[in-house]
């Protein structure tokens, strides 16, 4: 693995994708993962973040500012912009706001007139369109603010991941309308994500590996070996997957939401076998009595579910068996 500093990564001067060192990306944000899984998904936001701005021409982050991504669009009610002659303005309930309490800024989406675009705020009380030296009273006001009590969670519990209520906020347009979702380079930020599951994948395979290494079992071993193979073969396919964004940054092949999809897939699958191999090998010791393994398997648990399962994979077939440009599969 290329060594990327862990202080570095976390204020954003990592690799690009497709900059050419897409693998030292994915290999330091999987570092990240195994040692924090909620650390890492405030990590990947920023990052994400660093990534969009860049890649929609827009100025780049600040010294001393944390970004995020909310992008998540359950069913029900949601994030709607509006046009004003002052510019445009946010209001409503966002989801799955990690760092909500911490970061600076935030690039969210939200539903306008001309379709999902995507926004860059300011984070807090004070940022909507009234005075901004003054901050408003809780629930009065504009402004970006969390709900309480929407991230009752355990796993993940640190990504501090709550609703967030936006009135009148003040926002800046990034690119146009479905920029966001049209650029390639949202399919290489799902490639990201994957590599924070498989670091998640690693730190819970640890304590499998240290009981096999201190008793002879061939059940522990067999189950050691199994678990082994698994993250190999994700770690492969990542490493692969880095090499095709570095050849290919813009997607003139067209195969990067298959290649997304693909990886993405994988990992989860690979994460839910280490899950029940681990358990299955280890019993309720662990989960009992090593706070940082009990915490990793709820975290992990949590995140891999930002994957769509069956809906991800109708996904995968369709693009397999109806057109997908590579053909591959058939």
């Amino acid at each position: 693995m290329e060594y990327v500093d862990t202080k570095a990564v976390e204020t954003g001067d990592c690799p690009l994708p497709g900059s050419g060192r897409t693998r030292a990306r994915l290999d330091a944000l999987r570092a990240v993962a195994r040692d924090d899984l909620a650390v890492a998904r405030l990590v990947e936001g920023h990052l994400d973040a660093v990534a969009i701005l860049a890649e929609l021409g827009q100025a780049p982050v600040g010294v001393g500012e944390y970004w995020a991504v909310w992008a998540a669009e359950p069913p029900g009610s949601g994030l709607t912009a509006s046009r004003t002659s002052d510019g445009w303005v946010l209001d409503g309930l966002k989801q799955y706001c990690s760092g909500a309490h911490s970061c600076t800024h935030a690039l969210v989406t939200a539903c306008a007139d001309d379709g999902r675009r995507l926004f860059a705020v300011r984070n807090g009380p004070a940022h909507g369109r009234g005075d901004a030296s003054t901050t408003p009273a809780a629930g009065d006001g504009p402004g970006c603010r969390p709900v309480p009590g929407t991230w009752p969670a355990v796993g993940m519990a640190g990504s501090d991941s709550p609703d967030v209520r936006f009135t009148l906020v003040s926002a800046v347009p990034v690119g146009e309308a479905e920029a966001y979702l049209r650029r390639p380079g949202f399919h290489h930020g799902g490639v990201g994500v994957a590599a924070c599951w498989l670091g998640g994948a690693e730190a819970v395979a640890r304590a499998l590996f240290e009981r096999a290494g201190s008793r002879a079992d061939p059940f522990t071993d067999a189950h050691a070996g199994a678990v082994d193979l698994r993250l190999h073969a994700a770690r492969t396919v990542l490493g692969q997957a880095a090499e095709e964004i570095d050849a290919d940054p813009l997607d003139r092949a067209g195969t990067a939401a298959l290649r997304a999809l693909r990886v993405r897939a994988l990992v989860a699958d690979t994460c839910a076998e280490v899950l029940d191999r681990v358990g299955r090998a280890t019993g309720a010791g662990p989960l009992c009595h090593d706070g940082r393994h009990a915490r990793a398997v709820a975290d992990l648990a949590v995140y891999v579910r930002q994957h769509h399962a069956e809906r991800d994979l109708a996904a995968l077939g369709e693009r397999v068996t109806r057109g997908d440009r590579d053909g591959a599969g058939r």
